[in-house]
């Protein structure tokens, strides 16, 4: 009989429904989280004066407060969630290496020693109207060289060391010489460039200008667009730079393209928003525990959205809603991050294989 036919179970086409249903989920979750970072802030605003806002009819305080804040926050910290989820993920895998991070393995620090060079020592020397019509550029663009710089340091000694651990205590290692060189800059700048510099290490969302906006819109499309082309790469790196090789990838060009993109990502959120640490290697080990695979043609659209989702969450957090207190953001990611670190640390030490 017709109705007592049964159809082999697939589980394929089940796995695919699931990974649907959460990235509508993670979507409607992104912009739930969008919305209360809007609405909620240390300074209160009831939800309605908030929506007239958004239409240009209230008072130019709130007005100014909703549509020159909070909304470029919020997008800022889509932005920087996204940034430094897309870099970890590449690393993690480029380095076969699940401890792998921008800040945890120093590139963070490279590329703020990129942005002190460029405000400690030679902003003086470009002149005050040259560094506010190019600033931003040559800000970001010495944090790129920066972030590079550390990130292939970081991946020759990789390949020579394979231990897990020893890789991590030497990037450890890295940050502290590179904070070392900082503070000698520190000592011989003068006293306007250090406040600057002060300012910036302390991180935020919420002091960028326009004009740093718009670099760092353009630096992330660039890096979303570059870790798109490098699915393929990266796929291949998860099985073995052999494999890579037998299907006839260049590997050096495979490389500079990761590097590339890890370097405008982490680079530009380092140079504009300070360290914020610890997002770009939890958010990947979320995504690869969420969506049970290690394919990035699911994983990097799904780091990109769970990024954004857990960094517009910790930016909500630290505005302590109610309060005008606001916290460090860095210090929200940090208690995100740290314990994805710890747990994977312990898998780890029962389970080599984490890819």
């Amino acid at each position: 009989m017709r109705h007592g036919i049964q159809f082999p179970y697939d589980p394929e086409i089940s796995h695919e429904k699931m990974r649907i249903g959460i990235f509508l989920v993670l979507g409607l979750l992104l912009v739930c989280f969008f919305c209360l970072d809007i609405f909620l802030g240390s300074v209160s605003i009831k939800p309605s004066v908030v929506f007239r806002a958004l239409f240009g009819d209230a008072d130019s305080n709130v007005q100014m407060i909703i549509t020159k804040f909070r909304i470029p926050k919020a997008i800022t910290a889509m932005l920087v969630g996204i940034a430094l989820s897309l870099s970890g993920l590449q690393m993690q895998t480029l380095f076969r290496n699940p401890m792998a991070g921008p800040y945890v393995l120093g590139v963070s620090s490279g590329a703020g020693l990129g942005v002190a060079l460029v405000v400690l020592g030679f902003s003086t020397g470009l002149g005050a109207d040259n560094f506010r019509s190019f600033g931003n550029w040559i800000l970001v663009i010495s944090a790129w060289i920066g972030a590079g710089a550390v990130t292939v340091l970081i991946m020759f000694i990789s390949s020579r060391v394979r231990d897990i651990m020893t890789v991590l205590i030497i990037g450890i290692m890295l940050a502290s010489g590179i904070s070392a060189i900082i503070s000698i800059l520190q000592y011989f700048s003068n006293e306007t460039m250090l406040k600057t510099y002060v300012l910036w290490t302390m991180g935020s969302l919420g002091n960028l200008s326009a004009g740093q906006l718009n670099v760092l819109i353009i630096s992330v499309l660039t890096g979303i667009l570059l870790s798109i082309i490098s699915i393929k790469m990266l796929n291949a790196f998860l099985i073995g730079e052999s494999y890579a090789r037998s299907i006839g990838l260049n590997i050096k060009l495979s490389r500079a393209v990761i590097f590339s993109c890890t370097s405008i990502l982490a680079g530009s959120v380092t140079a504009f928003c300070g360290p914020i640490g610890f997002i770009g290697i939890a958010v990947p080990h979320i995504a690869r525990n969420l969506f049970k695979t290690s394919d990035h043609r699911i994983l990097v659209p799904g780091t990109v959205v769970i990024g954004a989702a857990v960094m517009l969450a910790s930016d909500i957090v630290s505005q302590l809603p109610g309060s005008e207190t606001i916290l460090p953001v860095n210090s929200i990611t940090s208690l995100i991050g740290i314990p994805v670190v710890i747990w994977v640390i312990l898998r780890n030490k029962k389970d080599q294989s984490i890819f």
